[in-house]
């Protein structure tokens, strides 16, 4: 019997499911446009032409600055070196438990402001844990504010709206589907009139605490970010800063959570939920038994008052908010990294969960490669993938990559890949981890002449382009690319497929020496994918996948 995370992964798969298959109606591609019009006109029957509520109350309010005084502050300028202090610090959080525990005690640690913005805040043990935090430090008098995409929000209205009854915490909803209720399928049928707004989801996910700390990277709050998945988690990295970046980041969270595009939670709900409800609306959490912290992880350092971190420069892109309803010019994450590519004179590392390289992305993967730049790329599998759909938009450009040179790695399986692909590197340099299941790739990183790194929310394909907005954060540091050279490369070689051409014919290999193995049927799961599915991926372009 499947176990409670992996019927929610597969969930979640059937859910992006029927977001293509929305857009596939919805598109200029599809060619059945009778269907199209028959689909609209339930839609219309059965919603009513749900609509958005207009004058809405969206009070601005900014990132506090008056934080020197408090704990956290002091504990960051105490891990600064005094001739550094113009550079920020950065720590890798590549362990699931490590980077949950971090995000947990500089919530309790707090003492006047919290910022919260990501893609999906689950009602599991892990989202649960994290919003209770959340709502014992307002009720300290800490100011939380909380920005969730609303697209897996579904069913959430009242825990949300709840939340926000209580005093000092406001929930908003980027970009909310105008039908609240109802299954997943439900509402993304009923919408189905404002398409667009399906179509463009807030990607980000961004922590900051007392703007002196900030946690960025690929984490959503949800189970299987965080080694809470059972047989179902992800491999991910975030990145603990501090410093000068923070006060950027934090610009960042201002400009989304003041936009027009941004819902009050109370303004999409019926009635006015009382403090007292957001309990009810929990089920238990089971709250992990106290232990001792590892004396090198984020909660020792901050019971003694100093972390170690490495100083360098960085620069910190986000596309704007606008770019969720297609009314911006400015310049987007993706082209920033792009640039990024451009610049590599002797390597390019790539690790991307959803890789498919459009034409700006191939002909700047082949330039460099014509450079004699190095490239290697580490994605997922068809057998581990969440995402079937993208994987085929992927596969057509695998000879193509080949050709020019670009090596690809193919994470394997985690029972295939053997008890040695459990290890993770910390941001220490060490392995720990034996053990865990880690089941898919979901880290979005990348590595330039081994001196800078790109770390943030945006995958390598068109949806992060073009529809969703992103964040990415460029850190100029050797000894932190090492870091994440070693973490990619421990993958690569431990756990992954090197695909390979011979002839006009791909082939997988694993191993080494005496135990490697090579084999020319493309590696699936069990449950691999229907021949309709593998149709859509052609229908539906690459644009949309």
């Amino acid at each position: 019997m499947p176990t409670p995370s992996l019927r929610a992964s597969r969930a979640a798969a059937l859910s992006r499911l029927g977001i293509w298959a929305a857009a596939l109606v919805g598109s200029a591609a599809a060619s059945a446009a009778v269907c199209r019009v028959v689909l609209l006109t339930v839609a219309v029957a059965l919603g009513g032409c749900a609509v958005l509520p207009s004058h809405v109350a969206r009070p601005s309010s900014f990132a506090r600055r008056d934080v020197d005084d408090t704990p956290l502050a002091r504990i960051a300028a105490a891990s600064t070196p005094e001739d550094q202090r113009e550079l920020s610090g950065f720590r890798l959080l590549p362990e699931g438990a490590e980077a949950f525990a971090a995000r947990i005690a500089l919530i309790r640690r707090a003492e006047k402001t919290i910022d919260v913005q990501y893609y999906v805040i689950a009602s599991d043990r892990t989202g649960r844990e994290f919003l209770r935090e959340l709502r014992a430090a307002a009720a300290r008098g800490v100011r939380v504010r909380i920005l969730v995409d609303d697209l897996y929000a579904t069913g959430e209205d009242e825990l949300f709206a709840s939340l926000a009854a209580n005093d000092n915490v406001e929930v908003r909803m980027f970009n909310p589907l105008p039908v609240r209720s109802g299954s997943f399928g439900q509402r993304i049928l009923l919408s189905l009139h404002q398409f667009s707004r399906i179509n463009h989801r807030m990607h980000n996910k961004l922590f900051i605490a007392d703007g002196s700390f900030a946690v960025t990277g690929g984490r959503n709050i949800a189970d299987a970010y965080f080694d809470r998945g059972g047989d179902a988690n992800f491999i991910d990295m975030d990145v603990l800063s501090t410093g000068p970046v923070v006060a950027r980041l934090g610009a960042v969270f201002d400009r989304f959570w003041n936009a027009d595009i941004v819902y009050p939670v109370q303004s999409l709900v019926g009635g006015e939920p009382l403090p007292q409800a957001f309990e009810q609306q929990l089920r238990p959490a089971e709250i992990a038994a106290a232990s001792t912290p590892d004396p090198e992880s984020v909660e020792a350092g901050l019971a003694n008052g100093r972390l170690a971190f490495e100083r360098a420069e960085a620069e910190v892109f986000a596309d704007a908010p606008q770019k969720a309803s297609g009314d911006t010019d400015e310049a987007t994450v993706a082209e920033a990294h792009l640039d990024l590519l451009g610049s590599a004179q002797s390597s390019v590392r790539l690790a991307s969960p959803y890789f498919v390289p459009g034409p700006r992305e191939m002909q700047a993967l082949a330039t460099i490669r014509s450079h004699d730049v190095g490239v290697s790329v580490l994605t997922n599998s068809l057998a581990t993938t969440d995402e079937p759909l993208v994987h085929y938009g992927y596969a057509r450009h695998r000879a193509a990559l080949l050709d020019a040179g670009v090596e690809l790695h193919e994470l394997r399986p985690s029972a295939e890949a053997g008890a040695e692909a459990t290890r993770s590197i910390g941001s220490s340099g060490g392995s720990s981890g034996a053990g865990r299941s880690l089941g898919r790739l979901h880290t979005k990183l990348s590595v330039i002449d081994d001196e800078k790194t790109f770390v943030g929310s945006m995958n390598m394909d068109a949806r992060s382009a073009h529809l969703n907005t992103e964040t990415g954060m460029v850190i100029h540091s050797r000894t932190l690319a090492a870091l994440v050279t070693r973490f990619l490369r421990g993958h690569e070689k431990e756990r992954s497929y090197q695909v390979r051409l011979e002839g006009d014919q791909l082939r997988w290999s694993s191993g080494e020496g005496s135990d490697r193995q090579t084999r020319s049927a493309e590696p699936r799961a069990a449950s691999a994918p229907a021949l309709p599915v593998r149709v859509l991926a052609q229908l539906l372009g690459e644009g949309l996948l």
